[in-house]
């Protein structure tokens, strides 16, 4: 397949998706004589400066509108409750700490860890299980997915926020730096400003879904 057609046949194949794709169809899709990263470099510099861009989240591919566009196409929605304290707890923890097991969990929260807790992540699709933990009784070790990243919009697990970032967006109380223990050192330290820190982020806390279990 020549490289044209390769590049007609993925801007289709990424405009009608209703997900990201991962690389991996993407080679299934032209096939492996075709260099897909100078493919999808080309599509990016296309699209770069219009309405739509192209994005890369984790090992996935998906046509975006463009950051300055958002805003003007935002539609509202009401929701009536938020993702719990405890399941935003045990996301975080999961997050920055995977993989985890639930015993991990209840040893970062200092509290037991609800069944409907992980159910409701589990429903979103945020986290899945990766395995088991060559310990006694082999705890299921829990790891985010590719779900999570799409849709805080992250590139990889590199890109997560560190402490100044969560305090600053409104996310992170005190006392709660805890259940961040595997952070460097450098992200624990207090701001040279909070409040203003704090005062310039209130209202940057992110869409979160609803929830659906008891903590």
């Amino acid at each position: 397949m020549d490289s044209l057609l390769a590049k007609r046949l993925i801007e289709a194949a990424l405009f009608t998706a209703a997900e990201p794709i991962e690389a991996r169809a993407l080679y299934d899709l032209v096939g492996e004589a075709v260099d897909l990263d100078a493919v999808l470099q080309a599509l990016e510099a296309d699209y770069k400066g219009r309405g739509v861009n192209l994005e890369r989240t984790g090992t996935r591919f998906a046509f975006r509108t463009a950051p300055d566009l958002a805003g003007l196409l935002q539609v509202e929605r009401e929701e009536v409750r938020k993702l719990s304290k405890a399941a935003l707890e045990t996301l975080s923890i999961i997050a920055y700490h995977q993989p985890a097991t639930r015993g991990d969990i209840e040893d970062l929260r200092g509290v037991s860890v609800a069944r409907g807790t992980l159910d409701v992540l589990l429903e979103l699709e945020w986290i899945a299980p990766q395995g088991r933990r060559d310990a006694p009784g082999r705890p299921i070790e829990w790891a985010t997915t590719a779900k999570f990243l799409d849709h805080f919009g992250l590139e990889d697990l590199d890109a997560l926020p560190g402490i100044h970032d969560l305090r600053a967006a409104g996310l992170l109380e005190p006392g709660d730096p805890e259940i961040f223990g595997a952070l460097e050192d450098e992200d624990l330290a207090e701001p040279e400003d909070e409040s203003q820190e704090q005062e310039a982020a209130e209202d940057l806390r992110p869409d979160i879904a609803p929830e659906r279990g008891e903590a």
